[in-house]
């Protein structure tokens, strides 16, 4: 049973040392609350980043291969409980089943074994002429994960830091917490040491700001908005402390002329939809040439009208719900406002799907003749919305494509490979995909431009959690 009224901290279950505070964590599916979480404090996170400071140094001592072995005891663990944290992220975020145990739950653990694969030949030392280089543990991390990929950003934040022999605070999303405290039980059975593991439930106000700010905390990962992240950097600028961020994203999908037309419509579309279109580098700007808007609007609309939106639990369901109220409104009013600005609605529309009169369900949305100025072209939407906007030559796409403050994603359809790694060369984006290609975990993931800083996955992702020391003079004596 997760402890929900608790925190874990320096190895154990406590309650928070401000009592009295909570959180009621709703159903999407159903608009019901199921239970209520407590709410941590600036206390809580003293005492948490206490525990981490005092268990860092023995953690940091740790070798390669111990760590190798916990890790390893984590993966065993973390398989065992697969289920139950697939019906949390159900629960709490609106996931249809088996996604949520498949490819969310799945995506944590995918996170933890390519940081064990990396771990095994990470540089920790390196020779440089008479230098040696060594990547040391950074000390004690504090970490803020989201709601949309809960166990995924859980895992590529906690995984590379204890590869690296950090400690660490969590704060999860207080919209999913339950998958967050299971991963929790997870580390204590795998026998992560008392105190280099920390979770602290809390808002972002409150936890987040404690986090962010506190002087014995030597970086700070932060998953989420581009206002939130900015106002991290901001609060942990007077302690100097590194901030590696995620941030949002309104990434292009450039569908070249000489493109499997059908194909790729039909792979951006679904993919865009994926998860509910609560993705921060979901394929939302569908960018193809002027002379088959036509078709492209409706090879996507059959996508999103193919697509059954409704109770996760039932068999069949693709799409449940978006994860609360708030994001429910905002994706309705940006859905109204792409037609009152002048789109072409090709599929879906406001209001929910038919014969659904509760939950926060959304309608999979194709907009066509979407022009680079409208708002639903500019605005992260974070919903099943499709946006298709004509271009007229290869530099015009790349220019549109490259006509954002974020540079999260990118992605090339073409028939030839090389025109088609040219164009992805010209995209300003931290990861771009080419003909429908799924993204490579060991290399880095990240953002350009407001779409964030640093990389996450794999060794990239333990270089996040090290400091770089040269030793000069060590090779004096050879």
């Amino acid at each position: 049973m997760a402890q929900r009224d608790k925190f874990y901290i320096n190895g154990e279950w406590v309650a928070p040392v401000e009592g009295g505070r909570s959180f009621p964590v709703v159903n999407p599916a159903t608009e019901e609350v199921m239970y209520e979480i407590a709410l941590g404090s600036a206390a809580d996170v003293d005492r948490a980043v206490a525990a981490a400071r005092a268990a860092w140094p023995a953690f940091a001592a740790t070798t390669r291969e111990e760590r190798l072995a916990l890790l390893e005891r984590v993966m065993q663990v973390y398989r065992k409980r697969m289920k139950d944290i697939g019906r949390a992220i159900s629960d709490e975020m609106g996931a249809a089943q088996p996604f949520a145990e498949r490819i969310q739950a799945g995506a944590g653990l995918g996170q933890i074994m390519t940081v064990y694969d990396a771990l095994k030949t990470y540089p920790f030392e390196e020779r440089l002429r008479s230098a040696m280089i060594t990547r040391e543990a950074i000390g004690v991390a504090g970490m803020v994960t989201p709601w949309n990929w809960p166990l995924n950003q859980i895992g590529c934040k906690v995984a590379p830091a204890l590869a690296a022999g950090c400690a660490m605070i969590l704060k999860p999303s207080e919209y999913t917490p339950t998958s967050a405290l299971i991963f929790a039980e997870v580390l204590d059975e795998a026998g992560v040491p008392p105190g280099v593991f920390n979770l602290v439930n809390g808002l972002g106000p409150d936890v987040g700001v404690a986090l962010s700010s506190h002087p014995d905390i030597d970086t700070i990962s932060f998953t989420g908005s581009t206002r939130a992240g900015i106002d991290v950097a901001i609060r942990a600028a007077p302690t100097v402390k590194r901030v590696s961020q995620e941030l949002g994203g309104k990434s292009p999908n450039i569908i070249l002329a000489d493109a499997d037309f059908e194909k790729a419509v039909t792979g951006g579309a679904r993919h865009c939809f994926n998860n509910v279109g609560q993705s921060c580098n979901a394929p939302t700007r569908m960018l193809v040439p002027a002379d088959r808007m036509k078709d492209a609007a409706r090879i996507a609309a059959g996508v999103a009208d193919s697509l059954k939106v409704g109770d996760p639990n039932e068999a069949g369901t693709d799409l449940g719900p978006v994860v609360n109220k708030t994001q429910w409104e905002k994706i309705q009013k940006l859905i109204e406002t792409g037609v009152e600005e002048g789109a072409t609605l090709a599929a879906g529309g406001p209001g929910r799907p038919q014969g659904l009169n509760k939950g926060f369900f959304v309608r999979p949305t194709v907009f066509a003749d979407v022009q680079p100025d409208m708002t639903i072209s500019r605005e992260e939407i974070f919903g099943p919305v499709l946006s298709i906007i004509p271009y007229a030559s290869e530099d015009e796409a790349v220019r549109i494509a490259n006509d954002t403050p974020y540079g999260l994603a990118g992605y090339v359809s073409s028939g030839d490979v090389a025109r088609a790694r040219d164009v992805a060369r010209r995209i300003r984006a931290g990861n771009v995909n080419i003909n429908g290609a799924g993204n490579e975990q060991h290399a880095p993931f990240g953002g350009m431009k407001q779409s964030g800083n640093g990389r996450e996955w794999g060794r990239f992702g333990i270089d996040e959690f090290v400091e770089v020391k040269a030793v000069s003079g060590w090779g004096f004596e050879d």
